[in-house]
């Protein structure tokens, strides 16, 4: 069989596994979950990735091979939706979106569609190309040269489906079966282009249960966020609530919730 046959057999064996719900999907998803707040990982990344806030810079000087860097929130399970904005320099041999494993490397010394290269990645090329286990099928149209675009990237990790957006614009399902996988999955992006910069943007997630929904209530109750450690709550519990807090108001160390957690001492 050739690539060109084993990438049409698989865009048919793709087709007919797609749910029912996955084959037009209303732009933006999950209107009725909640933010996420994770970002980029300071940890898992390439030396050729600098991190500014919730922007990536790729090859920063000139380019000499593929980055990638992967996103701090494990995604098995429940439903995820993350957008990255896309600079106006997109070119080259790769730039790519999609979920990855702990095992995919995030660096190489080559030009290359670095997610999905194996079985650990499965990754959309700025080609319109879907790559998985170093095989490639057609997806959709090339993405315009040098011009911005915003990807988005639903994963129903429940059903295995992982999808796409551009502009808004649903792509149609990319990838299913990664139920079955059994190591966590990360958002990760790539780039083998110099100076390309990918900012994340909403990033959004589904209800966990009628506990998620129940901490989220509580929090949106309170005027300001950083009230929850005023609280008089359990250490356990008061983790647990900050969570669903932005990055810049959870603060586990705060000095007013260890004194909330403190026992009096008698004077």
């Amino acid at each position: 069989m050739t690539h060109d046959e084993n990438s049409k057999e698989g865009t048919h064996a793709v087709q007919n596994k797609i749910p029912s719900e996955y084959r037009e999907v209303p732009h933006p998803p999950l209107r009725h979950g909640c933010n996420a707040w994770w970002r980029w990982s300071q940890h898992h990344k390439s030396h050729e990735v600098r991190l500014y806030a919730r922007t990536a810079l790729f090859h920063p000087n000139w380019s000499h091979g593929t980055a990638a860097v992967r996103g701090t929130q494990e995604i098995n399970g429940g439903l995820h939706y993350w957008e990255v904005h896309v600079s106006q320099r997109l070119f080259g041999t790769a730039v790519m979106f999609g979920v990855c494993t702990p095992s995919a490397r995030l660096h190489a010394d080559t030009f290359v569609s670095l997610i999905g290269e194996d079985e650990f990645g499965w990754g959309l090329s700025h080609k319109g190309l879907l790559w998985h286990n170093g095989v490639w099928r057609k997806y959709t149209d090339p993405f315009r040269e040098n011009r911005a675009t915003t990807i988005g990237v639903l994963f129903d990790g429940e059903r295995g489906v992982l999808g796409f957006f551009k502009d808004s614009c649903w792509l149609g399902v990319a990838f299913t079966g990664l139920d079955a996988v059994t190591e966590p999955l990360y958002p990760v992006i790539a780039s083998t282009a110099a100076k390309t910069e990918l900012s994340l943007g909403a990033t959004r997630r589904g209800w966990l249960g009628l506990q998620d929904r129940a901490r989220h209530a509580l929090i949106s109750a309170l005027s300001q966020p950083h009230l929850l450690y005023t609280l008089p709550l359990p250490t356990a519990l008061c983790h647990y609530l900050e969570d669903d807090l932005p990055p810049s108001q959870a603060n586990g160390r705060s000095p007013l919730l260890s004194l909330t957690n403190q026992p009096a001492v008698a004077s």
